[in-house]
């Protein structure tokens, strides 16, 4: 299997390929839009990876090694999930967007006046003055804060939300990788080397992308507010308006919900 060696180095490069596919940059660059850290970004980036390897790894090998045919009605359904999983992420971030335009849209003409602001991760509104007697609650008072003292530095609560995403994607993309591998390595075992490397090279990819993307948001954050927003609602719009069409793509030019599903994994 001497031959098979340089195509299974080429794995781990093209898993940092495979990082840069439209889908994927457009639902990390929507979790790492409230990022204001580059070193935060980069681990979402490697969690985003570890779901997504653990899910290429784990349905990929059952499809090497136990032969797995995967109905076509079965692999619309995993690429739909990604489309789904684009528009809550989309509508969960134009949600927070909401808050804030309100606030300064319709701002109160009295003393006191909505107002949204952040305590770390954490953003919300509530009525205040700008004299600390009339900001209506300590800092340490926040859900936020709440959940850091009862988690503690886990902040599992923070990590679960890319590993899902990475899982949901991986599962869309196990079956294609798969396939593609048999194609080209008859070995079972050495093809899932090649599984394991791709994994890893988009990890690392994914790593560098969230780094790339979180840069703008970290920068504008406290700089320039306001541009901050509109990148995050930007964000928010893209996500939403690329997983519709994906869903009506998938739902009906490949046939999810017709008689006649075709998909061909790629």
């Amino acid at each position: 299997m001497l031959e098979a060696l340089p195509l299974i180095a080429l794995g781990f490069f093209l898993g940092v390929r495979h990082a840069t596919d439209t889908d994927h940059v457009i639902a990390v660059a929507t979790i790492v839009s409230r990022q204001q850290r580059l070193g935060g970004a980069a681990w979402i980036g490697a969690i985003w990876g570890i779901g997504h390897t653990l899910t290429v790894v784990v349905v990929g090998g059952a499809i090497i090694f136990f032969s797995i045919v995967i109905p076509p009605r079965i692999g619309l359904a995993m690429e739909f999930a990604v489309a789904i999983m684009l528009v809550v992420l989309g509508v969960l971030t134009l949600t927070g967007m909401t808050q804030w335009l309100r606030d300064h849209i319709t701002p109160n003409l009295w003393g006191s006046h909505g107002h949204t602001h952040a305590h770390g991760d954490y953003a919300h509104s509530h009525t205040h003055g700008h004299s600390e007697a009339d900001h209506g609650h300590r800092i340490e008072e926040t859900p936020q804060a709440r959940l850091d003292a009862s988690l503690g530095g886990l902040t599992v609560y923070q990590m679960l939300r890319p590993l899902v995403v990475g899982v949901v994607h991986g599962l869309a993309g196990s079956a294609a990788v798969a396939l593609l591998v048999l194609a080209a390595i008859r070995d079972p075992y050495w093809a899932f080397v090649y599984l394991m490397l791709f994994g890893i090279g988009t990890l690392v990819g994914m790593m560098l992308i969230t780094v790339a993307l979180a840069a703008p948001f970290a920068v504008s954050a406290n700089r320039f507010p306001k541009f901050n927003v509109y990148l995050r609602v930007a964000s928010g719009l893209l996500s939403v308006g690329f997983g519709l069409f994906l869903m009506v793509y998938i739902g009906w030019v490949d046939g999810l919900f017709t008689g006649n599903p075709q998909w061909t994994p790629q």
